[in-house]
């Protein structure tokens, strides 16, 4: 848990005033409780966690709930109206910014999101279902994806249209 601490903590350059760092520190913690055997001890842990939790989601907006993986590295650009579905799978170096949502398809339907490693996620996208986003891929403002993205590839539009990064 420290270590992944430092990480953000470094990846938010130290600034207390970013509500992503915030909320990351509530993640780390949550996903740290779980390693507590006792179940004795855990159980107050796991109290707390939900208040931090609760406290956490009220003063940003964002709701990253502990059951989701994060990789390293991840950034909350722009705080208010995220929503992270428990099953949601990130890579590392991962950047997610205001108004995304990233869940299930449909209700009793189990299967969320698996993103790859520097996936850059813009304002107000909405990714839903059992879908696989590959390493390197840009999502545009406002795009719905409801289908797998190669890696190394742009989805835009609503529904989203994959099309390939430009070389540089």
């Amino acid at each position: 848990m420290f270590e992944n601490i430092r990480e953000d903590w470094k990846t938010y350059h130290g600034a207390l005033s970013r509500q992503g760092l915030w909320v990351m520190l509530v993640y780390r913690f949550g996903r740290w409780r779980y390693t507590v055997k006792p179940r004795l001890l855990r159980l107050p842990l796991s109290m707390i966690y939900r208040v931090l939790k609760l406290w956490s989601q009220i003063l940003t907006g964002i709701d990253l709930p502990c059951e989701a993986t994060v990789g390293r590295r991840f950034t909350i650009e722009h705080f208010g109206g995220i929503i992270v579905s428990g099953d949601a799978v990130f890579g590392d170096d991962c950047v997610i910014r205001n108004g995304v949502t990233v869940g299930l398809r449909r209700t009793n339907e189990r299967g969320a999101p698996v993103f790859g490693n520097r996936v850059d996620i813009g304002a107000g996208a909405v990714i839903l279902g059992s879908i696989h986003i590959g390493d390197d891929v840009s999502i545009g403002a406002n795009a719905v994806v409801l289908q797998d993205v190669p890696p190394n590839s742009i989805a835009v539009g609503v529904p989203a249209k994959i099309r390939p990064k430009a070389r540089a």
